[in-house]
């Protein structure tokens, strides 16, 4: 019987298996962190999207007491803001103002063009008298150019309740980083209680109870700008973000979520076009003619990163040989013929793709199913073993299988999937039923969460415990393509991408529950150019 778990369940079986053994079988340079906001830019400043020739800003205005956030009221105002060549703004290189009001939060998005490429800014928005805190960002370079390096921090979930996001502090505290690749999950949609760290609220959410309407999902948005880390980190360099189900609600589909009760809640358009609305208010994030957030930026002849949308055109999540189903998808038509395009064409050296929910498959038992030919097609087993986890891409085993046939067919090669989504630390050779366990097609670097709950949380046991290392172990035993994996820290990734190779660091929190918390390298792994198998590297990056 083929046993389908919400995220959360699967790292509780994840623990549990331990002990039972189910599972057997061009360099932007560093910047001091955002002021103190005023209380006229109280939710800080933000970039992103670059491009070689602009960059998108972002702040929100409180220009009066009662104008706050989800409460539809303040007057229009007109906001300034600059943008120069140094943080002292002595040499402004374009400026305007804007208009805007209760009718969108009293959030500015400002869409900055005619920038040099691979350049450093400074910008800054002013309303009255006030100023904003200094936000530092950058252009990407041109598109045919030579570039020797890129670095990234790489997160994924962050749950308010659950800790303090010292992990965009330390990544805000470096100084070598071009980006950050946020993989969704920015923002949790439950009520105070409902997610917390392993039991326990650290900090009680905004609102109170599970966000549903404009007014709530904008008082959340709201609230996670005010995290100072968060702030010092969107001030400091310039993000490229996707959504995952949270910003909506839990396991998100296309015609609903496992979170949401229309009888109760009414219906799921309607609150699905609240959080998309509040989102697009909220975030330094650029969307299509036809609302698509999928999109694709360019970093020299280096690397293409592909950014995608797995929850807006999805299928229903399913069971049993369900997932095998060619009529079901992760990613919709359109967006697979334009992955699938994109990659194939592209003409950077290395294709990444910022991919929300696990790739790799996760098989259960001695062997996957599909190594017991048609027996388990009587027995009624999926291709790829019993799914744990039918939300990530193990539940639309289809959609995988076209997306690695093509790079095969296509011969592209240097496809590498940086992802979020699961709580815990991968690195992953990406293999099919065609590709077999010895010629991988693609690689995957899998980051932890920022603070939402995994393992050893759901055990009430400390991080690196004996249950935890054994299911690890369990895990990588029946998946020989699992690499490495982790299930107990918090963090981020630093990804470095360089003609010669790609290389993952993982960094874990000392205690999400502290704001002061440190982090310590705990692994790094490696995929050299024209190879998709994966290398352990001893030391952190320098």
């Amino acid at each position: 019987m083929t046993n389908t778990l919400d995220r959360r369940a699967l790292l509780r079986l994840a623990g549990a298996s331990a002990g039972t053994a189910v599972l057997a079988g061009a360099t932007v340079a560093g910047a001091s962190p955002a002021g103190a906001a005023t209380a006229a830019f109280r939710h800080g400043v933000a970039s992103g999207d670059p491009l070689p020739d602009g960059i998108l800003l972002w702040t929100r205005v409180t220009p009066t007491p009662d104008a706050l956030p989800g409460s539809g009221a303040g007057p229009d105002v007109e906001v300034r803001w600059q943008v120069a060549a140094d943080p002292d703004f002595t040499t402004p290189v374009a400026v305007g103002t804007v208009t805007t009001g209760a009718a969108r939060d009293h959030t500015v998005k400002i869409p900055v063009t005619g920038l040099a490429p691979a350049t450093t800014y400074w910008y800054r928005f002013g309303y009255a008298d006030a100023w904003s805190p200094t936000g530092r960002t950058s252009t990407a370079p041109p598109a045919d150019s030579a570039v020797d390096r890129l670095r990234l921090g790489v997160v994924s979930c962050a749950n308010w309740e659950a800790g303090y996001f010292a992990a965009y502090r330390r990544l805000a505290d470096r100084d070598d980083l071009n980006l950050i690749v946020h993989l969704g999950d920015y923002l949790y949609e439950y009520g105070t209680g409902e997610f917390t760290a392993a039991g326990r609220v650290v900090r009680p959410t905004q609102p109170a109870h599970e966000v549903l309407t404009l007014a709530d999902y904008r008082i959340r948005h709201a609230l996670y700008k005010t995290d100072p880390h968060l702030q010092a980190l969107h001030a400091a360099v310039p993000w490229v973000i996707t959504w995952d189900d949270h910003e909506v609600a839990n396991d998100e589909w296309s015609g609903g979520a496992e979170n949401h009760t229309p009888g109760t809640e009414g219906p799921f358009a309607d609150r699905l076009a609240a959080a998309r609305q509040a989102y697009l208010e909220w975030m330094p994030v650029r969307i299509g003619a036809d609302g698509a957030i999928y999109r694709r930026f360019r970093f020299g002849r280096l690397a293409e990163l592909s950014m995608l949308d797995l929850r807006s055109y999805r299928s229903a999540q399913a069971s049993g040989t369900a997932v095998d189903d060619p009529s079901r998808t992760i990613t919709g038509d359109a967006q697979m013929a334009w992955l699938k395009a994109g990659l194939a064409g592209s003409t950077a050296r290395w294709k990444l793709v910022g991919n929300p929910v696990m790739i790799a498959r996760v098989d259960v038992g001695a062997l996957p199913a599909w190594l017991l030919g048609p027996l388990g097609k009587l027995l009624g087993i999926p291709e790829n073993g019993a799914v744990l986890n039918a939300d990530q891409w193990d539940g639309y085993n289809a959609d995988r299988n076209e997306l690695v046939d093509h790079l095969r067919a296509t011969g592209t090669r240097d496809v590498v999937f940086l992802t979020g989504d699961i709580h815990t630390s991968w690195a992953n050779e990406v293999t099919t039923r065609a590709t077999g366990s010895a010629n991988p097609a693609a690689v995957e670097f899998v980051v932890p969460s920022v603070t939402s709950d995994n393992v050893n949380d759901f055990l009430k046991l400390p991080a690196g415990n004996a249950l935890s290392q054994l299911g690890a172990g369990l895990i990588r035993a029946t998946n020989p393509h699992v690499r490495w994996t982790e299930l107990d820290g918090h963090g981020y990734g630093v990804f470095e991408v360089t003609p010669q190779r790609c290389r993952m660091d993982w960094y874990h929190l000392a205690d999400r529950t502290s704001s002061t918390s440190g982090s310590r390298w705990v692994a790094g792994w490696s995929v050299a150019a024209g190879s998709s198998t994966l290398r352990s590297e001893g030391a952190p990056l320098s």
